[in-house]
């Protein structure tokens, strides 16, 4: 039997030839489940995205483990979706993970509003800080990062070395387009966040979130007006 794929024992060879040549992202998620089984995790932020890959993780594995890093800075809207997914896959294994430091203490160490003078800093602490403890105990992570979305995605992988947190990310919708995503939303009668509908395709925290305009990407309405792309998940 072969040996499980990890961060430590990766080989770039043997990573290509996985799958082989005929695979898609219902390949890519079953294959994840197997290799992994329990030791494996979506972290979801619950954007267009999400509703798509849980939707297609509860066709492959009904008791998949998913992870929602919660901020305390998320919008309503993005609340009230997390309850309807609940309703509709109830033996899906979701937990919200909050950060250690709250709010209050933030603003008490750093001053008002952290977003807003250092927003690197406020993504470290309330996201990338809980989604390294919470990858402790997992060899592998599922990610929805699309190829289309930005030019700092546009080379993700099926499966990634992920240097970041040292463990393997799967991203089964890299070939996604956005129009692939929301279809799938419409045929299947999923719930997604209305805030999409209003120039929203890309949604995180509310301070830092804008809608976006026809001609831009769709991640550009995070962290407009600042050089800032990512909020350090996927960054090396």
């Amino acid at each position: 039997m072969d040996e499980m794929v990890t961060y430590e024992n990766w080989d770039d060879e043997r990573v290509a030839a996985l799958l082989g040549n005929n695979h898609d992202f219902l390949d890519v998620l079953k294959w994840a489940y197997m290799e992994y089984k329990e030791a494996i995790v979506y972290s979801c932020s619950f954007g267009a995205e999400g509703i798509v890959l849980i939707d297609l993780i509860y066709k492959v594995n009904k008791n998949a483990k998913i992870i929602f890093l919660d901020t305390g800075l998320h919008f309503p809207e993005t609340y009230e979706l997390i309850d309807k997914v609940k309703k509709r896959y109830p033996t899906l294994q979701i937990t919200l993970i909050k950060p250690k430091v709250s709010l209050e203490e933030q603003t008490t160490r750093f001053g008002e509003e952290l977003w807003s003078h250092n927003s690197n800093l406020c993504c470290h602490l309330r996201k990338v800080v809980p989604l390294k403890e919470a990858l402790q105990d997992v060899t592998a992570w599922i990610s929805g990062l699309r190829r289309e979305q930005s030019p700092t995605r546009s080379k993700t992988e099926y499966i990634n070395k992920d240097e970041k947190f040292h463990k393997i990310k799967i991203c089964p919708l890299i070939h996604w387009s956005w129009e692939d995503i929301m279809t799938y939303i419409h045929l299947n009668n999923l719930p997604y966040n209305p805030l999409h509908d209003k120039g929203y395709p890309s949604i995180g925290c509310f301070p830092c979130t804008k809608p976006v305009t026809e001609d831009e990407d769709t991640r550009s309405g995070r962290w407009a007006g600042q050089s800032k792309t990512e909020c350090g998940l996927h960054e090396k």
